[in-house]
């Protein structure tokens, strides 16, 4: 598809998605939690996602557990009151669809109700059940499999998954399975780049990968890391195309040089009064007092 004709989509839809999957055209998707970063990530990514690591990037929490439905919702309203062509996906937090089917279609149901057209949640076999409770609601389902955050405990902390040959069987296992239950794309994060490859050669749907090798569907990183916007070390999968943090820093510290320094502002950022109204102001003095 030529960037001309790109251009005359008005909104990405999950069966487009798929097409440029089977064209092997690369899907490219990023998070947002606000309308600036919806704005900025929509003039070049097919997919953004309202992510649940709003909780560790943006909200000073140590991983995604504690993030809410309602945290979300609030998130996601500001993302889609940007109405972004690209395809908005928003995820389904820790215990959000963990209890009941019904808990987990209302829950699902709000987000699309506040904007999303798809969402996101993980898990393999033991999910089963509600990814085909969602899609028998009309609600499209991203799954997500490999190094799930929503499981850290569980798993140790933040390692990658899938290098012994029982876990990376399961995985093409629970891959195939979330896509005969309906998931429209994988998520593959934190996953041997053969085991990726193999998975995405064997299913229809697009996987998008994070952490899992060069051969998915298409890629995703957090925004603020492809922006450098965070501090400390980065994990090996990210690659920051700007020093966001640093950048912004020395933005933000010469206006403050300048604002004690007496340079700002200057006559460009102030207002003036009217002809004559300066005259009368600065012959203006205060009334006796009674």
């Amino acid at each position: 598809m030529s960037h001309v004709s790109e251009q005359l989509i008005d909104r990405i839809t999950i069966p487009l998605l798929q097409r440029w999957k089977q064209d092997g055209r690369r899907l490219v998707m990023t998070t947002a939690y606000d309308a600036v970063a919806a704005r900025i990530a929509d003039l070049s990514v097919d997919i953004i996602l309202v992510g649940d690591s709003v909780g560790n990037v943006c909200l000073g929490f140590e991983n995604t557990l504690p993030v809410s439905v309602a945290m979300m919702n609030h998130h996601l309203e500001a993302v889609a009151r940007t109405k972004p062509r690209a395809l908005l996906v928003a995820d389904m937090p820790f215990l959000s669809f963990h209890v009941s089917v019904e808990e987990t279609i209302r829950n699902a149901g709000g987000f699309l109700q506040r904007g999303a057209a798809a969402v996101k949640l993980e898990g393999g076999g033991k999910r089963i059940e509600m990814v085909r409770a969602l899609v028998d609601c009309e609600i499209p389902v991203m799954g997500h499999l490999g190094l799930m955050p929503q499981s850290v405990n569980v798993m140790g902390g933040f390692k990658v998954q899938g290098r012994k040959a029982d876990e990376a069987l399961r995985l093409l296992d629970d891959a195939h399975r979330l896509q005969e239950a309906g998931c429209f794309a994988l998520v593959l994060e934190g996953i041997p780049a053969e085991l990726a490859a193999r998975a995405s050669a064997s299913l229809t749907i697009p996987t998008i990968g994070i952490g899992a090798g060069p051969d998915c569907s298409g890629q995703v990183l957090v925004f603020h890391d492809v922006l450098g916007l965070t501090e400390g070390r980065r994990p090996r999968f990210v690659r920051a195309y700007a020093e966001g943090f640093q950048q912004l820093h020395d933005a933000l510290s010469r206006w403050a040089a300048d604002v004690r320094g007496g340079a700002f502002p200057g006559p460009q950022e102030s207002y003036r009064l009217p002809e004559g109204v300066g005259e009368a102001v600065a012959n203006w003095a205060p009334s006796n007092p009674t």
